[in-house]
């Protein structure tokens, strides 16, 4: 069974929703979601900006990819500096 998830949903939990590039996937990639994941974030995260997504499965091999990180305002990215929005509403009222 699939769960699918709203991107907004995601951001206001604290979770990076990441996108793949145009014309990747898990199957091109030959990706199996068995591996190991590790995201590396630039130094000033921006709505639509870029990371490095590095993959390590059980054999040692890791795979590199970009994709875009999907903060598509200004908002969604001070709930995730906040770690989703229950934080930012209680650090808001205290």
């Amino acid at each position: 069974m699939t769960h699918l998830f709203s991107r907004s949903n995601l951001v206001g939990m604290g979770i990076i929703p990441l996108q793949f590039n145009p014309g990747e996937s898990t199957d091109q990639l030959g990706l199996t979601g068995k591996e190991v994941f590790s995201i590396d974030l630039p130094n000033e995260i921006t709505p639509g900006c870029g990371a490095t997504v590095t993959a390590c499965a059980a054999d040692g091999q890791n795979k590199k990819f970009q994709v875009q990180v999907r903060f598509d305002t200004e908002v969604e990215l001070t709930y995730f500096r906040h770690g989703g929005i229950l934080n930012y509403m209680i650090r808001s009222m205290l």
